[in-house]
């Protein structure tokens, strides 16, 4: 918990202006505190031990009024200073971590379960306000306020001093005692928030599925389990946040009992003066207040700070995995990015390896080819063979762990992504399609073409029947995952967004294996006609994909087993090796 605390204080260093601004009023309330109970003891005095005159009093008491709204602009000043630093920091940590997931590439993000990506995008994020807005403040009152007081105090009344700076500890200590208890079971909660956002999330992205295979009722009765276990778990919370709070008030009134007593009775006696025992006793509650509010902004806090564990660790897990890792970033410090002016005219592997972290095993082993200009390469292998691993390498969303990519004569790792994104377009077996029109999901590959451009795209693609039919189902919005239209289409509007960016490199992962064999016939020539003066690496699981190929890549176990025209190679493929490309991989 400690490393997380003192990662969270490094970003209070960005808005160093709010913070000092918290210390500041936090500060001034502390003076303001000890003045107003002086003033109220003083006006208390003179009125009814010395009898002054109510005019004599005016003064004070226009002192008093000056003093309380001066404590109030500054808690409200103190405040709002705190809010916007919790606002401020709470925006920077939310894009750095949104920068570093979206840099990580599509690679990561399909091992990371998207529950548990949006409870620490979304919950994560705003349980640290908590920390910021108010636990942060409050350690600056608990450790600047009773030190104040006791300066002032111990002139007066050493003995007072004396309760004052043995029962303050007490405060803090019950309040590590119980905290630790209070860290697991925060913990714990959060984990129990996290397993019922990723149920909640599957179970919505699965709902047809569950629909169609009649395990609605088997499904309802599993969210109901994981609801109440987060329900007992937070429970659980709130019973130590309570115990928290009452030993909390129970220290602080025996203590503030404590004086009250030795004052009155020493009052009693005549051994000290009203105007004294009467401030001491107005400002002890106030000795205790910061202490007792610290014990209460703690439990506020600790699920932003057990929620800044899982924050630091995706944030770290996606730098580390990220395009623009540590390494990479070393390298093009040291070497000048490249700008490309002209599409590439050769790429070349050589000698690629690839292991993801926590495995031991490399997906890839001295992976070696090239790809020249207009070249079409079909990449055939087994399920786990690396195929997909090999084309993200090349899309960039992975960095080899040896060997080189080149992009003629210049390395893949000198290339911005952004730049290198410029060039090449990729078509996945299942694109993604976000909850917005047709028309938007098209053009999100080339969101400036004309209108002339996109309306050649969707009829390359066999869209335009489309917006033939039902002109209105452009801007009609689809789903997430594209749920409104039918599997077919979704490939086509993927096949669409490659027409229309017209990038010279086009990576493809069997554009055509979800289509109808009708429809896979009526857009074998569009696809002739994308691949023509392009290059293209195709990972292919149809016999009449590797055909229309002029190179061929047998991947297994990650390597290269067998390379050459299709012509030359066909007759050279082992039973499995025919098998990989009929109807799919085993």
């Amino acid at each position: 918990m400690r490393h997380e605390v003192r990662r969270l204080l490094d970003w209070v260093h960005s808005q160093r202006g709010d913070f000092f601004l918290v210390l500041a009023t936090g500060m001034t309330l502390g003076g303001l505190i000890v003045f107003q109970a002086y003033t109220l003891a003083y006006i208390l005095d003179a009125a009814f031990i010395h009898h002054h005159f109510r005019a004599d009093l005016y003064p004070w008491l226009g002192i008093l009024l000056g003093v309380i709204a001066t404590r109030a602009v500054a808690t409200w000043v103190n405040e709002v200073a705190a809010q916007r630093l919790a606002v401020r920091i709470k925006a920077q940590l939310r894009g750095e971590l949104l920068r570093a997931i979206l840099h990580a590439g599509p690679a990561y993000l399909k091992t990371q379960p998207a529950g548990d990506l949006t409870a620490t995008l979304m919950q994560g994020i705003e349980s640290l306000e908590p920390f910021f807005a108010y636990y942060l403040p409050q350690i600056v009152l608990a450790a600047g306020v009773p030190v104040l007081i006791l300066a002032v105090v111990f002139p007066l009344d050493w003995l007072t001093g004396i309760i004052f700076l043995f029962t303050a500890p007490l405060v803090p200590l019950f309040m590590i005692l119980i905290g630790r208890m209070a860290e697991r079971v925060t913990r714990r909660q959060w984990r129990a928030l996290q397993r019922l956002n990723d149920y909640i999330l599957d179970t919505i992205q699965g709902l047809v599925s569950l629909k169609a295979m009649g395990r609605t009722r088997d499904r309802e009765v599993r969210l109901g389990r994981v609801s109440d276990a987060y329900y007992a778990t937070t429970l659980s919370v709130l019973r130590v946040t309570f115990l928290s709070a009452l030993a909390m008030e129970l220290i602080s009134t025996i203590s503030t009992a404590l004086v009250a007593v030795e004052i009155g009775l020493r009052l009693l006696y005549g051994r000290l003066d009203f105007l004294q025992a009467f401030f001491i006793l107005l400002i002890a509650p106030e000795f205790y207040l910061p202490l007792r509010m610290l014990g209460q902004r703690f439990h506020a806090a600790m699920s932003g700070i057990d929620a800044a564990q899982s924050i630091f660790s995706l944030l770290d897990e996606a730098a580390e995995k990220s395009t623009f890792s540590r390494l990479v970033l070393e390298v093009k410090s040291q070497t000048p990015s490249v700008t490309l002016k002209t599409p590439p005219q050769r790429i070349r592997f050589e000698s690629v390896s690839f292991v993801y972290p926590g495995r031991p095993e490399l997906t890839l082993q001295e992976v070696g080819f090239e790809i020249h200009h207009g070249q079409k390469v079909a990449l055939i292998g087994p399920s786990g063979a690396g195929k997909t691993t090999l084309a993200y390498l090349l899309l960039g969303f992975l960095q080899p762990t040896q060997g080189q990519i080149w992009v003629d004569d210049v390395p893949l790792a000198q290339i911005p992504f952004v730049e290198w994104r410029r060039w090449i377009a990729w078509v996945p077996q299942m694109p993604y399609l976000f909850n917005a029109s047709l028309a938007w999901n098209v053009r999100m590959s080339r969101p400036m073409a004309s209108e002339n451009a996109f309306r050649e795209a969707i009829r390359q693609a066999g869209l335009e029947e489309i917006g033939a039919r039902y002109p209105q189902e452009w801007e009609r919005e689809i789903g997430e995952w594209g749920r409104a239209i039918s599997g077919g289409e979704a490939q086509r509007v993927a096949l669409a967004r490659a027409f229309l960016k017209d990038a010279p490199i086009l990576v493809m992962d069997e554009p055509t294996a979800h289509l109808d064999p009708d429809l896979e016939v009526y857009l074998e020539r569009h696809l002739r006609a994308l691949w023509e003066g392009r290059t293209c690496l195709i990972i292919a699981h149809r016999l009449s994909t590797i055909q229309n190929a002029d190179w061929v890549l047998v991947l297994d176990h990650g390597r290269i087993r067998v390379q050459g025209k299709p012509s030359d190679l066909l007759g050279r493929l082992t039973p499995d090796m025919t098998r990989w490309t009929m109807g799919g991989e085993p």
